[in-house]
């Protein structure tokens, strides 16, 4: 069969899913089932179907299992976001959604040729910088949880760091691509080769701009999603594991020392360490929300409570139990709801897509395009870690996006972005010889 017939087939589960997923709803809520909802499933299979043609016909040999699989992770979100806030930021989620499409077209169209973006990587990654921090400009950065995370535009609060991290991820693929046999070589000393400054300074520049955002804007969970990204695509460049053990141990040790200096990231260690410490639960910036986000995934169990059963107030009041359970707490919402079975649903769906991925990197015959997969697809990964370990306990919390399922239309859109460029690589590395 056919790819584009493989991709085709694998958006039926998806809007059935959604067809479900709002019927469920319904039956919760007036415990009754709607016609409604296989009219919300119908148009998104419209939607995705639209977007089906519009890749049939401008990459044809792309991978027919990345969409499908975004489409799936997509129902999990605007079903999700219905059940805790309602029809209102559903439909924004959904306005969002259509919104990304159109991105996702209009980068496969401007960006046909992706491997024009080698040109302005100097510019790209100037740009990201600038994006990286704007949230700190006073009077347009917004101030939440400790650090400063998104700017507000009129009618628009928007995140920057979402879009910095594909621009990250192109310059390095680019620089890397032109400098990996330098970085491999260099002189031996102590019996390990270390590469000449000049090709090295750019990434210890990287480095600190890492450390930099820690410092200015207090978001830990993108630094890690940049850090992520440079140590993967300098390992698959250069094939040298001391370069993530030298990187793992700077950031290591760059992380102790702010930790110890900022007090909010501080203050987040502890919340980790000492969750249910009842000084620590009801403190400014404590550990109320990533303990009561503990209670909810426990009462799930394997199976979870049933759809809608996760309590998101306290009982009789408007005061939050779970606050942010839409963005970030919502893994704690899937969780407890669908249950241990449900939440390893949603982090499959995510491995297939990141494993889609790193097959087009593995299939890409030129080194821009494989270490622009590989960063990507990275990327996507240590944003899921980030924030499903976090709302876990495994590591610190930090509040970024779930990938396509979080509400927000910053997200999304440059989320929308980098599938688009996984695409681009994709099509290319699947491509009849003949055809290149």
């Amino acid at each position: 069969m056919r790819a584009r017939n493989w991709e085709l087939i694998s958006l039926v589960p998806a809007a059935l899913l959604v067809s479900a997923g709002f019927a469920a709803v319904y039956i919760q809520r007036a415990n009754q089932l709607e016609t409604v909802s296989l009219i919300y499933g119908a148009i998104f299979l419209g939607l995705c179907l639209g977007a089906h043609i519009f890749i049939r016909v401008t990459l044809p040999h792309a991978d027919p299992f990345i969409f499908p699989l975004v489409a799936v992770l997509a129902c999990y979100g605007l079903v999700m976001i219905y059940r805790i806030d309602g029809a209102t930021e559903a439909r924004v989620q959904a306005q969002w959604f259509v919104l990304g499409l159109v991105l996702f077209a209009a980068t496969i169209v401007w960006f046909r040729d992706y491997r024009r973006l080698e040109n302005y990587r100097y510019l790209i990654m100037t740009g990201s910088v600038v994006l990286l921090l704007l949230p700190r400009v006073p009077g347009l950065g917004v101030y939440s949880g400790g650090a400063y995370l998104a700017i507000h535009l009129p009618g628009i609060t928007f995140q920057p760091p979402e879009f910095a991290k594909v621009g990250v991820v192109i310059f390095l693929s680019s620089y890397l691509r032109d400098h990996r046999q330098a970085l491999a070589s260099g002189r031996r000393i102590l019996g390990y080769r270390i590469p000449p400054l000049k090709h090295l300074g750019p990434l210890l520049a990287l480095w600190g701009a890492a450390m930099l955002a820690l410092v200015v804007i207090g978001d830990i969970g993108s630094s890690l999603m940049f850090y992520g990204a440079l140590l993967a695509i300098v390992y698959v460049a250069t094939d040298r594991i001391s370069f993530v053990i030298f990187g793992m141990l700077a950031f290591g040790l760059g992380s102790w020392f702010l930790a110890t200096h900022i007090p909010h990231i501080d203050a987040r260690i502890q919340d980790w360490l000492h969750p249910f410490n009842p000084a620590l639960y009801s403190a400014p910036l404590g550990s109320y929300q990533l303990a009561n986000a503990q209670f909810a995934m426990a009462a799930g169990g394997l199976f979870g409570q049933g759809f809608g059963q996760t309590l998101l107030y306290i009982p009789g009041t408007t005061n939050a139990l779970i606050p942010f359970p839409s963005t970030d707490m919502v893994f704690s919402v899937i969780t407890g709801d669908l249950g241990l079975f449900g939440a390893a649903g949603l982090l499959v769906t995510y491995l297939l897509f990141i494993s889609r991925g790193f097959k087009a990197a593995m299939l890409a015959r030129d080194s821009f395009s494989k270490l622009l997969a590989v960063g990507l697809s990275t990327v996507i990964a240590v944003q899921v870690f980030v924030i499903v370990g976090g709302v876990a306990r495994v590591i610190p919390f930090t509040g970024v996006p779930l990938p396509f399922v979080a509400y927000g239309g910053s997200s999304i859109l440059a989320n929308f972005v980098l599938v688009a460029l996984l695409l681009l690589v994709s099509d290319r590395a699947r491509r009849p010889l003949s055809d290149t």
